[in-house]
């Protein structure tokens, strides 16, 4: 059977605050959720399956950081 959660739920979970939640809903980022009703839920799979996302996401390929020569990126991308 597939959990829902609310907000609060989510915020207790990933640790964003609820006000984030929120906003990224309003700006159509964050996990996916829906509306039942007047109730915003998110379903817990989609909640993992966001939150491994970020990880995957976050990870910078070793291409990149060979490129730059260990050296850290200006402003405009370009290494010093």
């Amino acid at each position: 059977m597939m959990k829902l959660l609310r907000v609060p739920d989510v915020a207790e979970l990933t640790g964003i605050p609820e006000a984030t939640l929120r906003f990224w809903r309003h700006a159509g980022t964050g996990p996916p959720s829906a509306k039942l009703g007047r109730r915003v839920v998110y379903r817990e799979s989609d909640v993992l399956a966001w939150v491994d996302r970020q990880f995957e996401n976050d990870r910078v390929p070793a291409a990149t950081r060979a490129s730059n020569n260990g050296r850290q990126p200006t402003s405009r991308g370009v290494a010093k």
